[in-house]
């Protein structure tokens, strides 16, 4: 099974430091998920690379693999200069992703030209993935709501949410189970 990951740019979540808790939140959270779909058959995590979730994925991803290292994560780009105008800490933040990465690809062969090809990305990670996981709640639309609504016009395809209230939940699990005192 190939699973398309995608959601939330960091900013859309007001998060700006990769300190800040929600991540450890949404991480654990991705990472439930994908320890479930490994039971079902999952063979490939595929992810465009984007920072917030789709990096936090990705980690989750090379950390799994020390424990499934059947498990194979693929970064896709959309066009040839994918991050190069981001600030440096962004850049190495990439590069150290593309170089632990299973597969490494870009859609377009081109630099940056045009919003066509973002959506020749999206067609091409639709047509190449079996499912996707996106953390996204349409209740709080984001760079992800294109992705969304095309999946939900798709058949035979399945996608699995974590959505804001799922977030909250995880978030209450997973600072108790940091927090819980435990006596020999």
């Amino acid at each position: 099974m190939r699973l398309l990951l995608s959601g939330y740019r960091s900013y859309e979540l007001s998060i700006f430091n990769d300190q800040d808790p929600k991540i450890k939140v949404i991480k654990y959270s991705l990472q439930q998920e994908l320890l479930q779909l490994l039971s079902n058959g999952l063979e490939w995590v595929i992810t465009g690379g984007q920072l917030g979730v789709e990096q936090w994925g990705a980690q989750v991803v090379l950390e799994l693999k020390k424990e499934y290292p059947e498990l194979k994560l693929g970064l896709m780009f959309p066009f040839a200069d994918f991050g190069e105008n981001w600030q440096e800490n962004s850049q190495e933040k990439l590069f150290s992703l593309k170089q632990q990465a299973d597969f490494l690809g870009t859609v377009s062969q081109m630099p940056y030209s045009n919003p066509q090809q973002l959506r020749n990305y999206q067609d091409f990670m639709l047509n190449h993935t079996d499912e996707a996981l996106l953390v996204y709640d349409s209740q709080y639309p984001g760079k992800c709501e294109y992705l969304y609504r095309d999946i939900l016009k798709k058949t035979d395809y399945r996608l699995s949410l974590i959505d804001m209230d799922q977030l909250q939940d995880q978030a209450q699990v997973y600072f108790e189970s940091k927090n819980s005192w435990h006596f020999e």
